[in-house]
């Protein structure tokens, strides 16, 4: 992979080099992708990379659900404590 100013930083961590792009691991996959399909000059290739894109974004939509659905059951459980402490609810 060809360097790329003020695109990826490479931070050193034991003996690992950790690509630091995105603010989630999810955006830096999706950054590594572009950059691929941009470099590339092979049809079949840019393909599987715009379809590995597209996964990510499938991926990306599913995590937002589960956010959501974890912050909606958080609610239902403040209304629980609520309703426990006001003795409608044992």
């Amino acid at each position: 992979m060809s360097a790329r100013p003020n695109v990826i930083e490479k931070v050193s961590w034991g003996a690992w080099l950790i690509p630091t792009m995105g603010e989630t691991t999810l955006e830096t996959i999706d950054e590594l992708l572009k950059g691929s399909i941009e470099e590339t000059d092979d049809a079949d290739i840019s393909y599987k990379l715009r379809s590995a894109r597209q996964l990510i974004d499938v991926v990306r939509m599913r995590h937002e659900e589960v956010d959501e659905t974890i912050e909606e059951v958080q609610l239902d459980e403040e209304i629980l404590e609520n309703l426990r402490e006001l003795g409608y609810v044992e």
